[in-house]
């Protein structure tokens, strides 16, 4: 067995995505495990550069996590020929223009969601990296969280017998900054800073739709701020223009034909009153099961109570009781790590991959046709892209 470097820049990753979940928990636990295996046996380590305005922050989390290279100027880590791949978890309208010069530089290219802020520039980026020839793909984690890829193999072997519809539950109160810290970045409610739940979100929501239930061919969606006001980090007051929930409905065509619907609820002005933040319900007509990050509950036909409706009488089955846990039968690594593993092999032996910028562009997609939704109060459909 034999060992080959991989140079990476890493741009970004200061921020709280970029340095929880690219950094500490993919690219320095790649290292510390000593690389990725190919197929024949050898390893791939990955030689990370971190590159970032602030160069004292950059330094100190270089040195924290036994980095050696790092600095301040991308054109010189895009011009150096010993890194071959760019990875951006930076702001999302800076992204198109980022790996635009990456793929220009010659380097494949790896990044966030989403991949551009307007369907437009998403195109135009996903088929410059397709002409390119590089290797190129898009973030989509949650395909492989536990929780999911249990749903996912209740799904492959015929367990929901013809699927019915998709409940999806997401959300939990976000503090507004007056009485309590916020928790999450104050740009992420102006929309003028590339804020929002419909595009933060309904991105994540396009990939897991497509890959574990059914094609999305139309959607309906309300928007709405349900907090006007909020603090920033500085604890100084401001407006809130972008929508922090959003409630919608898609139409889905499911794997073997069959109409999917799909009902999406998000806020982050909601109190949690389920098993996560997320959770998946679907029904099928052989059974049903519901998914959270890293669990999922089954029921089968055969196993379906037949409860009795009785506004008089106090209920008296425990439904959380007639579900059977679909057991850990594997393990599950970090999902960000699992998906950088991928590309890693993707760029080296060429293994087959299909999270590419393509499929990035349809989560941005998805974004305009909810936001066209929302603005003219119909459903809108959503067409391939021809890709």
């Amino acid at each position: 067995m034999s060992t080959q470097r991989l140079g990476i820049i890493m741009h970004g990753v200061t921020g709280r995505m970029g340095m929880n979940q690219h950094l500490i928990r993919s690219i320095v636990a790649i290292r510390n495990q000593g690389g990725v295996t190919l197929s024949n046996g050898d390893k791939v380590m990955p030689d990370p550069i971190l590159i970032g305005r602030n160069a004292e922050k950059i330094e100190a989390l270089a040195k924290a996590h036994n980095i050696g290279r790092w600095g301040t100027d991308l054109d010189a880590a895009l011009a150096n020929p010993d890194d071959t791949v760019f990875f951006d978890a930076g702001t999302t309208q800076m992204r198109p223009k980022l790996l635009a010069k990456a793929l220009r530089a010659k380097k494949h290219v790896y990044c966030e969601k989403p991949i551009a802020t307007t369907l437009g520039e998403a195109v135009e980026i996903a088929k410059v990296a397709e002409k390119s020839g590089l290797k190129h793909g898009a973030v989509q984690d949650k395909l492989f969280l536990p929780g999911l890829r249990k749903l996912d193999m209740l799904r492959r072997a015929g367990f929901f017998g013809r699927m019915l519809s998709v409940r999806l539950e997401f959300g939990y109160w976000v503090f507004e900054g007056d009485l309590q810290p916020i928790q999450r970045p104050s740009w992420n409610y102006r929309a003028e800073d590339g804020g929002g739940m419909i595009l933060d979100m309904m991105c994540h929501w396009r990939y897991v739709l497509d890959n574990l239930f059914g094609e999305v061919k139309s959607i309906s969606c309300l928007g709405a701020t349900h907090i006007p006001e909020r603090w920033d980090e500085a604890g100084k007051p401001y407006k809130a223009t972008a929508d922090d929930a959003a409630y919608a409905i898609a139409e889905l065509v499911g794997h073997s034909g069959e109409p999917v619907v799909a009902q999406l609820n998000m806020s982050w002005a909601t109190r949690v009153n389920r098993d996560d933040l997320v959770t998946f319900h679907v029904d099928g007509t052989h059974g049903s099961a519901v998914a959270t990050l890293t669990e999922c509950k089954a029921q089968s036909r055969v196993n379906t109570p037949r409860p009795v409706w009785n506004p008089d009488v106090k209920q008296t089955m425990n439904f959380h009781e007639q579900w059977q846990e679909v057991p850990d039968s594997q393990f599950y690594d970090n999902g960000f790590k699992i998906q950088w593993e991928h590309f890693i092999r993707h760029v080296v032996e060429n293994e087959p991959y299909k999270w590419t910028l393509p499929e990035g562009a349809k989560g941005v997609q998805l974004v305009e046709a909810a936001l066209q939704s929302w603005k003219e109060r119909r459903f809108v459909d959503v067409p391939s892209l021809g890709f």
